[in-house]
């Protein structure tokens, strides 16, 4: 519990079901990198449970960047209460949905880019609304547009960072993420 300042780069996550790299329990600053998540179910949860607002309220400040979701099939990741939650420069490719927020969290979804992805963006889910700024993301083959509402802190709040353009991102991310590629 309330885990803070951790850094998660260049690994392999696959071959199971539920959790791959969770994010729970009053964690905050928590940065998830070059990572490549493949043949897994429910990648990345951030905020465990819909009942959970006391401890994880005003924390859960992640950023997923430049991870590649090469068929890990949802929750890439699947957020509750998190703001600001920054998902930036990840290539997805052959999932369900890719982002999901829902229990007010905040997400700006930046510079992805999202091949053959059935949902990239989600902001109703399981009826409890959360919000999703959008911006220069590309869709290719995906069967929804991004769903966007309200608005977010922005993650310079937090940190400076030069993303990719996203077109770049399929050639970037699989060639830099994952075990042995630093």
């Amino acid at each position: 519990m309330f885990s803070h300042h951790i850094w998660i780069d260049h690994n392999d996550f696959s071959n199971g079901d539920d959790g791959a790299v969770d994010v729970k329990r009053g964690s905050d600053f928590i940065t998830v990198s070059w990572n490549r998540f493949h043949d897994h179910d429910k990648t990345l949860l951030l905020g465990h449970d819909d009942d959970n607002a006391a401890q994880d309220a005003g924390r859960l400040r992640v950023t997923y960047h430049h991870n590649y979701f090469d068929g890990s099939d949802q929750r890439n990741p699947r957020v509750r209460f998190g703001e600001s939650v920054h998902v930036y420069n990840n290539y997805y490719r052959d999932n369900s949905y890719g982002v999901a927020s829902a229990m007010d969290a905040g997400v700006v979804l930046e510079g992805n880019y999202f091949f053959s992805v059935n949902n990239p963006g989600r902001v109703d889910f399981s009826g409890d609304l959360g919000r999703m700024v959008a911006r220069d993301n590309v869709l290719v083959e995906c069967n929804h547009e991004i769903e966007v509402r309200g608005s977010v802190v922005e993650p310079r709040t937090y940190y400076a960072y030069t993303p990719h353009r996203a077109v770049e991102v399929p050639t970037v991310v699989p060639a830099g993420a994952g075990v042995g590629r630093v």
